[in-house]
């Protein structure tokens, strides 16, 4: 009974300890990839192309069935064994072994074999490009949960600079030396301050629940992300990260890009597929066979007779000779004896091995139409790869304008918060000594709080524009 109470708080502790972990860039990207439907999806078209490719491989050698046979026959029949009519009830069985093997069919076989190998190489090529998706998108929730969260802590902040404002300035009411107004005018600004950070920590809850999404997690899941610090976050300088180059490499490096580099090798190779069955093609088959009956064979007997004239001559001594044949009949005396199962078998094996020649000469266009449907097929894959190609580079380009003005952004908004918490810091001692109002002051604290709000979302969207560079790069995410 100890031990099943052990185990049962040792996993109970197992569950508490996976759940209190907290999710890094790493482990959310990792669980996406493990558990996304599409993901999954593809990995089973990926073995289909394996097994695809296998099966191309095995037609190479040659093929084998063995067969069989029992039947129950009456009445007036052929013999399976003699091919002579008979007129009676018998059992009958037969075993082959039949092969095949193509030696020559202008490499067909082996286009379409190098075909399925660029196949595959293509779905697994779909499998990473899918998983580099998911994991952008991931790494994209994921940011935007930890932005959720900072606002959330911006709010909570504001929420407790307004608190104690309020405590200062109804000290100050209570005192006779500032109007109850002002203090009114405060507990106003810690309501809406309130409701912006209810907002904020509603904000995070959707975030993380849009992430959850991305990874296939129950909405109910306990989740809780770490949250490393955004500054220490690495990233490439701009300077590394010039449009040209990027796309160099993305265009070489990229999944979708080689995922289109086999697609147009396979649909050559098919193409040549195509072509060569057009052509006649040369086969060896061979069979080995035998028969069983349990039919009843008549036993014949001869029985001579009188001499009979055969209406030849023979010259003997100058004398001729009439030549005589005995006349030889034969009488149904019983039945033969029924051979065993296994010694019929043996009687009767048969063998037969030959060539077969196979010449296309008209099928209703089906080999023409699949020639001439292969080139259309390389002329698609190789328009499918322009355009992924020009996409790729719209796309790095966007990348590159968009993280350079997020910079520029990043470094206004940098900038605004210097200056709005000087402003307010001012504000505040004027305020102390009864030189701004209530109002201004009010004004001056939501200014500020708008310039860190823009400077976290700026910041964090710096970030993720340079994460995506840095991800057509070839760096991967890492945050």
């Amino acid at each position: 009974m100890r031990k099943i109470i052990a185990a049962i708080i040792f996993i109970c502790a197992c569950f508490t300890s996976r759940a209190q972990e907290k999710w890094n860039l790493r482990t959310i990207i990792d669980y996406a990839m493990q558990h996304n439907i599409s993901v999954k999806m593809s990995e089973v078209q990926e073995k289909v192309a394996s097994i695809n490719l296998k099966q191309s491989r095995l037609s190479q050698i040659p093929n084998g069935n063995i067969s069989g046979n029992l039947g129950f026959n009456s009445g007036n029949n052929q013999d399976p064994i003699t091919f002579q009519r008979v007129t009676q009830t018998y059992l009958s069985s037969g075993v082959q072994l039949q092969s095949s093997a193509e030696i020559f069919n202008f490499f067909s076989k082996r286009n379409q074999i190098a075909a399925n190998i660029w196949e595959h190489e293509a779905a697994r090529a779909y499998v990473t490009k899918l998983k580099n998706d998911i994991a952008l998108t991931a790494a994209n929730g994921y940011l935007q949960v930890l932005l959720a969260m900072e606002q959330e802590k911006i709010m909570q902040v504001q929420v407790s600079q307004t608190a104690a404002q309020l405590t200062n300035t109804q000290k100050m009411v209570d005192a006779g030396t500032l109007p109850e107004l002002n203090a009114i005018q405060l507990v106003a600004q810690l309501a809406t301050d309130s409701g912006n950070y209810i907002s904020a920590k509603g904000n995070t809850q959707m975030a993380i629940l849009t992430l959850k999404s991305y990874l296939s997690l129950d909405a109910s899941a306990p989740f809780e992300v770490d949250t490393p610090p955004v500054d220490l976050i690495p990233i490439e300088p701009i300077s590394d990260l010039q449009p040209d180059y990027v796309y160099s490499l993305a265009v070489a490096n990229q999944p979708q890009q080689k995922y289109n580099e086999m697609k147009l090798k396979a649909a050559i190779k098919s193409k040549d597929a195509a072509h060569g069955a057009m052509f006649p093609s040369l086969s060896l088959y061979g069979s080995l066979g035998s028969n069983f009956i349990s039919a009843k064979v008549p036993n014949y007997v001869p029985v001579i007779g009188a001499p009979v004239a055969t209406g030849a001559f023979v010259m003997v001594n100058g004398n001729s000779y009439m030549v005589q044949s005995p006349s030889v009949t034969y009488v149904k005396d019983g039945n033969k004896p029924i051979d065993p199962y296994f010694k019929q078998l043996s009687n009767n094996f048969s063998q037969g091995v030959g060539l077969s020649l196979s010449i296309p000469l008209f099928n209703g266009y089906n080999y023409r139409s699949n020639y001439e449907r292969a080139k259309l097929n390389i002329q698609t894959s190789r328009l499918q790869q322009d355009q992924d190609n020009q996409t790729l580079k719209q796309n790095i380009y966007q990348a590159y304008i968009s993280a350079l003005t997020a910079l520029d952004k990043f470094n206004a908004s940098k900038k605004a918060v210097s200056a709005a918490e000087q402003t307010y810091m001012f504000a505040q001692k004027r305020y102390e000594v009864g030189m701004l109002g209530t109002f201004d002051l009010i004004t001056s604290q939501n200014n500020l709080l708008r310039a860190r709000l823009d400077y976290s979302s700026s910041r964090f969207d710096y970030v993720f524009k340079m994460k995506v560079l840095e991800f057509y790069k070839g760096l991967g995410l890492k945050l």
